[in-house]
């Protein structure tokens, strides 16, 4: 049976305590498959190449693994969102820094053009637009979260007809009849996993603050 919403996501808190075992692999490897495209994505808005974003992922992780013994979360001191933006903020740095001089401020090339990082849309990773990209890919990736826990916990067939009709974008009568129920049943798994997803996306934001 699918579980109720407020069991499906695990706290932050509980996550960072487990990081601080090097051992517990699992909770290492849910750790970066929740933020290495958001730490990815802001890498390559802020100018990196395809090798240096990827750098970038691997140092922040790194230097979030020797930080975690030490490290206590406590958001009235600082936010968990803040906390990993310096951190990647300064692995970008590092990059530039690496590039010497003449390549400092190189702007991407056409061959560097991805949707992930335009040259209309590179910053300068030591000012507060970094904050803006951040934020934008720290809400994509809230929503992916959520949406890779709500489809590993609702029926698996609702979850089909939810995203061939609200993600895909596939007419409601072309679901209904590709996956052989009525088009009563595609409108109501829309707003039976739509709820359930909104409230994942609302636990994320408290939790991953």
């Amino acid at each position: 049976m699918p579980q109720p919403a407020d069991e499906l996501i695990p706290t932050r808190a509980t996550l960072l305590l487990r990081l601080k075992d090097w051992q517990d692999r699992s909770s290492w490897q849910e750790f970066f498959d929740t933020y290495w495209k958001l730490i990815y994505g802001v890498a390559r808005k802020s100018g990196m190449t395809v090798d240096e974003a990827q750098d970038v992922v691997q140092e922040t992780m790194v230097s979030v693994a020797r930080h975690m013994p030490t490290f206590k979360y406590d958001p009235a001191l600082g936010s968990f969102k803040g906390w990993l933006l310096n951190m990647t903020r300064w692995r970008i740095i590092d990059q530039i820094r690496k590039r010497g001089p003449p390549e400092a401020h190189r702007p991407l090339s056409d061959a560097d053009t991805t949707s992930t990082g335009t040259v209309e849309q590179v910053v300068d990773p030591a000012s507060q637009r970094l904050d803006q990209v951040w934020d934008k890919e720290w809400e994509k990736t809230l929503f992916e979260a959520a949406l890779a826990r709500v489809k590993r916990h609702v029926d698996p067939q609702k979850y089909q007809l939810f995203e061939f009709y609200v993600i895909k974008e596939w007419p409601a009568e072309k679901v209904a009849e590709t996956f052989g129920v009525r088009v009563e049943h595609v409108y109501l798994a829309k707003h039976r996993i739509s709820e359930i997803l909104k409230e994942e996306v609302h636990r994320l934001e408290k939790e991953m603050i």
